[in-house]
C-alpha cells in the first residue's frame, strides 16, 4: 500500500525537524569550542563574547526555522488523525512553503520571533553561560 501524500510530507518534515535539532547542537558545541580555545590560548579579547552572541542568535534563527516546521507537522498530524481526510486548503499536502510565504511576519516581528527563540531555555543554554564566562575571562 502506498503512503498518502500527507504521510509522505510528514515523514520528510519530521526528518528535517530532527536535522535542525542536530545542527542546533553543533552550533552549541562550536560555541563551547570557541570559549575553550579562548581560555586555553589565554586570549582576553572582548571579541570572543561578541562571537558567542552571534552564535547564540544563529542558534535562535535555526530554532525559529525548526519551529515553523513543527507548526506544519502539527497541522499534518491533526489532518492525518482525522478519518475524513483534509477538509480545507490549509491541510493540503505540500503546502509548507506556500503557508510560510502567506504567514511570513514583517522584519520587526521576525526579529522579535528570533529573540523569543533565543530566550527559550533549550536555546539559551549553554550560550548565556558561555558569554558570561567569556566576559569574566576578558575582564
Amino acid at each position: 500500500m502506498s503512503q498518502s501524500p500527507l504521510a509522505a510530507e510528514w515523514a520528510v518534515l519530521q526528518n528535517q525537524c530532527d536535522s535542525y535539532e542536530k545542527f542546533s547542537l553543533l552550533i552549541k558545541l562550536l560555541a563551547i569550542a570557541v570559549l575553550a580555545i579562548t581560555v586555553v590560548s589565554g586570549s582576553e579579547s572582548l571579541l570572543i563574547p561578541a562571537v558567542l552572541l552571534v552564535l547564540w542568535l544563529q542558534d535562535a534563527i535555526w530554532k525559529t526555522f525548526q519551529g515553523r516546521i513543527e507548526t506544519r507537522l502539527l497541522q499534518l498530524e491533526r489532518c492525518l488523525a482525522d478519518r475524513d481526510g483534509p477538509t480545507s486548503s490549509h491541510h493540503e499536502p505540500y503546502q509548507y512553503n506556500s503557508q510560510f510565504a502567506e504567514n511570513r511576519p514583517g522584519t520587526i516581528a521576525l526579529v522579535a520571533e528570533y529573540l523569543q527563540q533565543a530566550l527559550r531555555p533549550t536555546v539559551a543554554y549553554p550560550h548565556l553561560v558561555l558569554v558570561l564566562l567569556a566576559l569574566l575571562n576578558a575582564c
